[in-house]
């Protein structure tokens, strides 16, 4: 036992269960499908708190205004509901466009005899529809206020009706053109069976085995997409890796993860726990959920079961509609998966909205509708003629340029220049520093900051990188922070009217080993498998990622380039002591890496 009410398990049950086998038919051509874990694994599951009908679960409210909340959950109970044309479920939301049947509580067993449920929309009286399946961790209960799910302001409520889940397509728009909408309670969420996973290859045989069942029912054309933004989009890459037969498109939005070490709880080799940590203990069930952010504390360094949670994306051939946005955070690898998932069909938007009012704003919805239309139905609506990339560019202290049409990302044209940092001076050079020079702060609460003053107009559009050489007096390792500003002439630092104001990364010193299958050179991506410690004295390089952003400076704005020991404070747990000392110039060519767009 790692806790009071944490326990050591295999996904089919408690200790002691006996481990499932993966399964595959022989000759079959499908995937093993695990259902469970090694036990070797030592992974940690933790009981949910009671599920209780009629209470939700929220994130706690920010001062003045409204928490996010992730639905209500109002009982199993297996029946058919018909919710008539003109239905408007809550004061704020849209009025139901036609009449919908849902079959509530529908049972889907799988491989291992374990059962979970879905709830399945459709136009009242039609079948041989295509589906549009969602899978996500919170609730699949219905209706859902989407003026109290969703904190004031994301999202204008009077554009859903009350019958989506969150993050999931609203059944009131799909199933009214024509299609079947899915939502599953996976493995462990609700009155499923069995404990909940976290992202991973049993998941991701849970939604190949679910896909194939919708796909096999009497209301199936036998193509299925997935739809959905944050969680219900991160999972989109894993099962569509095993290329279940009958999923046909994916559209995920604001895919903040795809390799759950990386991207989240380790990135850069600094534990990062906290968000996934209050996510999972604030959700409920009947069984246990995996808790990952445990699992880091006793195994920090990359290792199969993190391995198992990275998604390979090199296996996802159909086509894809992706949506992200630039982001310091939570939203830095959410663009990343259109240039490694391997389909040649496939389109990028990079918007500037948050995420929900995004996926929900009319416009929007009749775009992925365009897509979704095309491939699960066959419709010859000129839907390739759609610009592959449409993004915004932004302007802090300006005006953003929105749907600029690019042919790929990273942008073809991408001119990568090195801007050359001189401690001597604070500033970053277009040339190499010739003399050798230091900066130092304290590993704490320190700073180095590095400018360059634009002399015209300037796009960075794609990702950046930092070469920096360290050395810690005092200690044998260092967390470094990274940003990238954009200041006015007066200093400022200037953000669009969406609160976007900074890119930038974070790397721990002894994890600086690159990986160098996974690294290109636009983008180091880092082993994380052996930690290397500094000897007194050493200087050693480190290469810092730096998530994509799309921002112009004018002629006269200032690039400001912080380099820190905690740039997040309170989200991240570094650990630092003694002072940084980034050497420039000389043999110590340290430099920023800018994606030029002329």
């Amino acid at each position: 036992m790692h806790s009071k009410r944490s326990f050591m398990v295999l996904a089919a049950g408690l200790a002691g269960a006996a481990a499932v086998a993966a399964h595959a038919a022989p000759g079959s051509g499908r995937p093993e499908l695990p259902a469970a874990y090694p036990q070797a694994w030592d992974v940690t599951f933790t009981q949910r708190a009671s599920l209780r009908t009629g209470e939700g679960f929220c994130q706690p409210a920010a001062s003045g205004a409204s928490g996010l909340c992730y639905g209500k959950y109002h009982g199993f109970d297996p029946k058919k509901i018909i919710y008539a044309k003109g239905t408007r479920l809550f004061a704020s939301t849209l009025p139901l466009a036609c009449d919908i049947e849902m079959d509530q509580d529908v049972a889907i067993t799988l491989r291992d005899g374990v059962k979970i449920y879905a709830d399945v929309f459709r136009p009242a009286g039609q079948d041989r529809l295509p589906t549009i399946m969602a899978w996500g961790p919170y609730t699949k209960s219905v209706p859902q206020d989407p003026a109290w799910v969703y904190p004031k302001g994301m999202l204008d409520p009077s554009w859903i009706s009350g019958l989506a889940a969150f993050e999931t397509p609203d059944p009131g728009y799909w199933s009214c053109h024509g299609y079947t909408v899915v939502n599953v309670d996976p493995r462990g969420v609700d009155m499923s069976e069995g404990n909940m996973q976290s992202f991973g290859r049993v998941n991701a045989a849970d939604g190949y085995e679910a896909i194939e069942w919708a796909a096999g029912q009497p209301w199936s054309n036998g193509k299925v997409a997935m739809h959905g933004s944050s969680w219900l989009g991160m999972v989109q890459y894993q099962i569509a890796a095993l290329r279940p037969p009958h999923l046909v498109a994916i559209a995920p939005i604001g895919v903040h993860i795809s390799d759950l070490y990386r991207d989240r709880l380790m990135k850069g080799g600094i534990p990062n726990t906290r968000l996934n940590t209050f996510l999972l203990r604030s959700m409920r069930g009947s069984n246990l959920y995996e808790e990952p952010s445990v699992t880091a504390q006793r195994h920090p360094l990359m290792n199969a079961y993190w391995e198992d949670k990275i998604a390979d994306m090199s296996r996802i051939e159909i086509p894809m509609y992706l949506v992200g946005s630039y982001g310091l955070e939570i939203a830095a690898a959410e663009l990343d998966g259109f240039h490694r998932v391997a389909s040649r069909d496939k389109w990028l938007r990079i918007t500037e909205k948050g995420l929900w009012n995004d996926q929900y704003t009319p416009e929007n919805v009749e775009d992925y509708r365009r897509f979704l239309d095309r491939y699960l139905k066959g419709l010859d609506n000129g839907w390739e003629r759609t610009p592959r990339v449409r993004m915004t560019v932004l302007d802090p202290g300006g005006r953003n340029q929105r749907h600029v049409p690019a042919s790929d990302w990273p942008l073809p044209d991408t001119r990568y220049r090195k801007a050359y940092l001189d401690a001597a001076t604070g500033t970053l050079s277009p040339r190499p520093v010739g003399a050798a020079s230091s900066a130092s702060y304290d590993a704490r609460t320190g700073t180095a900051v590095f400018v360059h003053r634009f002399d015209r107009d300037t796009r960075l559009i794609g990702y950046l990188k930092l070469r920096l050489w360290v050395e810690v007096a005092g200690a044998d390792d260092g967390d470094f922070f990274v940003t990238v500003q954009k200041t006015g002439a007066d200093g400022k630092v200037l953000e669009t009217a969406e609160g976007y104001k900074e890119t930038g990364g974070r790397l721990r010193a002894s994890m600086r080993a690159l990986d160098a299958g996974r690294s290109k050179d636009f983008m180091p991506v880092h082993a994380f498998r052996k930690p290397e410690r500094l000897r007194a004295g050493q200087v050693v390089p480190l290469d810092i990622a730096i998530a994509p952003t799309g921002m112009v400076w004018r002629a006269g704005q200032e690039l400001r380039l912080t380099v820190a020991g905690d740039a997040l404070k309170g989200v991240t747990a570094p650990s630092n002591a003694g002072r940084h000392v980034l050497h420039t110039g000389g043999k110590y060519q340290a430099y920023l890496q800018l994606p030029v767009i002329d």
